[in-house]
């Protein structure tokens, strides 16, 4: 449960049924981040991608708004590093550098999503949004540069002016026009976002955790270096997978039209 009196914030998490849960914890203060809540943030990143049991993460956040983005004040001692209390060994909640997680974010958001929320959210897999959604990416209006991937997101989901028009203005953008520009990939009704979240996490935690983890590399592969030298890892990768526990589970599954239980080997 959310706690109002938690001053600096905080981020939960807990494993249900394969999957992990991140909520961000901060609703008195829009849920603005402190450097608490940062490294909170990559803790829990951290810790889903060292946990065996878990299959695809879930991020939410308490409260009507998703983060009003970094609390400033508190946050600028920590400001111009290369990594924004990221350590070594740490998985980037902002997927800008390595150890790069190898497993499944989904996001639900809703309210307020600004800065901060956009970046993490941009560098997940699936982002439901609820239809009160807004967002914006306003460092220029606070005299700061987007350093957590928006000049690179952006740019690769929506193209250069449509990224420009709203990198270089940090206008408000709504949840229509999130989706039009491939920032989301689903609007729902107000209050509908955690569970429909929730639905697709389930779901992706149910398929076979070595195809799943295959599939996030080989895009990441083809997006950092070439479609060529993704495209060159497909025989290896399926030999792999077709020797695995999971494949076998899947054929057999088929064979006898039921779900398939996998177990990740």
């Amino acid at each position: 449960m959310s706690d109002t009196d938690n001053t600096e914030g905080r981020i939960n998490t807990k494993l249900k049924d394969g999957v992990f849960l991140i909520g961000i914890d901060r609703p008195a203060k829009l849920n603005g981040f402190t450097p608490e809540m940062l490294r909170g943030l990559v803790a829990a990143y951290t810790a889903y991608e060292n946990d065996a049991a878990a299959r695809c993460a879930l991020v939410y956040a308490e409260g009507k708004h998703f983060t009003a983005g970094l609390d400033l004040p508190k946050v600028a001692p920590h400001l111009g590093t290369d990594w924004l209390l990221v350590e070594e060994g740490d998985i980037d909640p902002f997927d800008l550098r390595p150890p790069f997680r190898t497993k499944p974010v989904v996001f639900a958001v809703q309210g307020i999503c600004f800065t901060l929320g956009i970046e993490v959210m941009l560098a997940a897999d699936i982002v439901i949004a609820a239809s009160d959604a807004r967002f914006s990416q306003l460092e220029v209006k606070r005299g700061l540069m987007a350093t957590g991937g928006a000049t690179i997101r952006m740019v690769e989901r929506a193209g250069w002016g449509n990224a420009m028009r709203y990198l270089l203005t940090g206008d408000e953008f709504d949840a229509a026009t999130a989706l039009r520009l491939g920032f989301i990939q689903e609007v729902v009704e107000q209050g509908e976002q955690f569970g429909r979240a929730l639905e697709l996490a389930n779901d992706i935690a149910s398929q076979a955790p070595l195809a799943v983890r295959a599939t996030i590399d080989s895009v990441r592969q083809a997006l950092a270096e070439s479609p060529g030298a993704s495209a060159a890892k497909f025989g290896q990768i399926q030999k792999g997978l077709l020797a695995s526990d999971d494949f076998q589970e899947g054929l057999n599954s088929f064979k006898s039209k039921r779900p398939a239980k996998f177990s990740g080997k």
